[in-house]
């Protein structure tokens, strides 16, 4: 657990139709220490629908979490039994997002007006499995007052044996607001989630939201906090978040390229599409790697139009990154 808490300094959010198997196969090749996290996966699409291909991934990704959707503690505690046995490193809980689909099945950020229930869930998902149960969550929702609620939302899920929190430091507004505006529009209060840090010093917390360079994560680590999870920036520009990684956040290792990252993608690329897959499920996650590069947009622009097409392959990715390091050398 202390090895999962120290990979939990920085990670990479929980991304619907974006971090898949071959989103965090890429991220892995960047970065060998960040921790990567799936994209949510609903405790019912598991137990009542054995829908275990969703569990699915490569060993390399560790460490690598599980993050589940549900409100059913017994079902989220079987579905961590099922998250567990496949190999993941940790089984997350999701009372951050604000879909109305995710409402509709009453969990994701609806859950922060039911703390009682997520800890139930919680203690559930902790008799179930021997991995860490992690949460992560907003500073409230609608017309809660985030001083209040928050508190008491982290008390009662550590008293249920809750040890790492990931805060997204931001509101959601359940009505009015679309779930992409729920993460612009809301102002972000980072220095809530410090405080909380201050308040619940036992606690692992991480911070999500808005946070876009290594720079940025770094003064909230210097700062205090144990963590800090990134989104959008990661998958953008992947290049810019994960490449210095190691050596900035961890301490260890070099920086990594993300040429030879490309290099690397190739051998999984042909594992991937000789068991069907198509070269553009996989490609389309690597179309930000050299974001503000010269020869970005003749990347971008020979995936984005080329590995649509039948018979597509890495020899595709080659023709790409030649362009890319023709540019560099001019």
């Amino acid at each position: 657990m202390k090895k999962l808490h120290q990979a939990a300094r920085l990670s990479v959010a929980p991304m619907m139709d974006w971090t898949d198997r071959h989103c965090r196969y890429l991220h892995r090749l960047l970065s060998r220490q960040t921790l990567l996290y799936t994209e949510m996966v609903t405790a019912p699409a598991l137990v009542r629908g054995g829908a275990l291909h969703l569990l699915e991934f490569n060993p390399q990704e560790h460490p690598v979490a599980l993050q589940l959707g549900g409100s059913d503690p017994q079902e989220l505690a079987e579905a961590a039994r099922l998250g567990a046995e496949a190999g993941y490193d940790e089984i997350n809980l999701n009372c951050g997002c604000p879909s109305d689909r995710v409402q509709s099945g009453a969990f994701g950020a609806v859950l922060m007006q039911t703390p009682e229930l997520v800890a139930d869930c919680v203690a559930a998902m902790r008799e179930a499995v021997d991995v860490e149960v992690t949460v992560k969550c907003r500073i409230g929702v609608d017309e809660q007052e985030p001083e209040q609620v928050l508190p008491d939302f982290l008390e009662k899920i550590r008293a249920a044996g809750c040890q790492r929190v990931t805060i997204h430091a931001r509101k959601a507004w359940l009505q009015g607001l679309s779930p992409k505006e729920n993460r612009d529009i809301p102002p972000l209060d980072y220095d809530l989630v410090h405080r909380m840090k201050a308040a619940f010093p036992d606690l692992h917390v991480s911070i999500n939201g808005g946070i876009a360079t290594l720079a940025e994560a770094k003064t909230h680590l210097d700062r205090g906090l144990d963590g800090v999870m990134v989104g959008r920036a990661a998958y953008h520009q992947p290049a810019d978040v994960l490449c210095a990684a190691d050596p900035e956040i961890y301490g260890t290792g070099a920086l990594s390229d993300a040429g030879e990252a490309v290099r690397q993608m190739l051998p999984y690329i042909e594992a991937r599409l000789t068991e069907g897959a198509k070269l553009n499920q996989i490609t389309r996650h690597m179309l930000g790697l050299f974001a503000g590069k010269p020869g970005a947009r003749q990347w971008r622009r020979m995936l984005s139009e080329g590995a649509c097409r039948a018979g597509a392959g890495p020899d595709l990715v080659m023709e790409a990154l030649a362009q890319v390091e023709s540019r560099a050398a001019a």
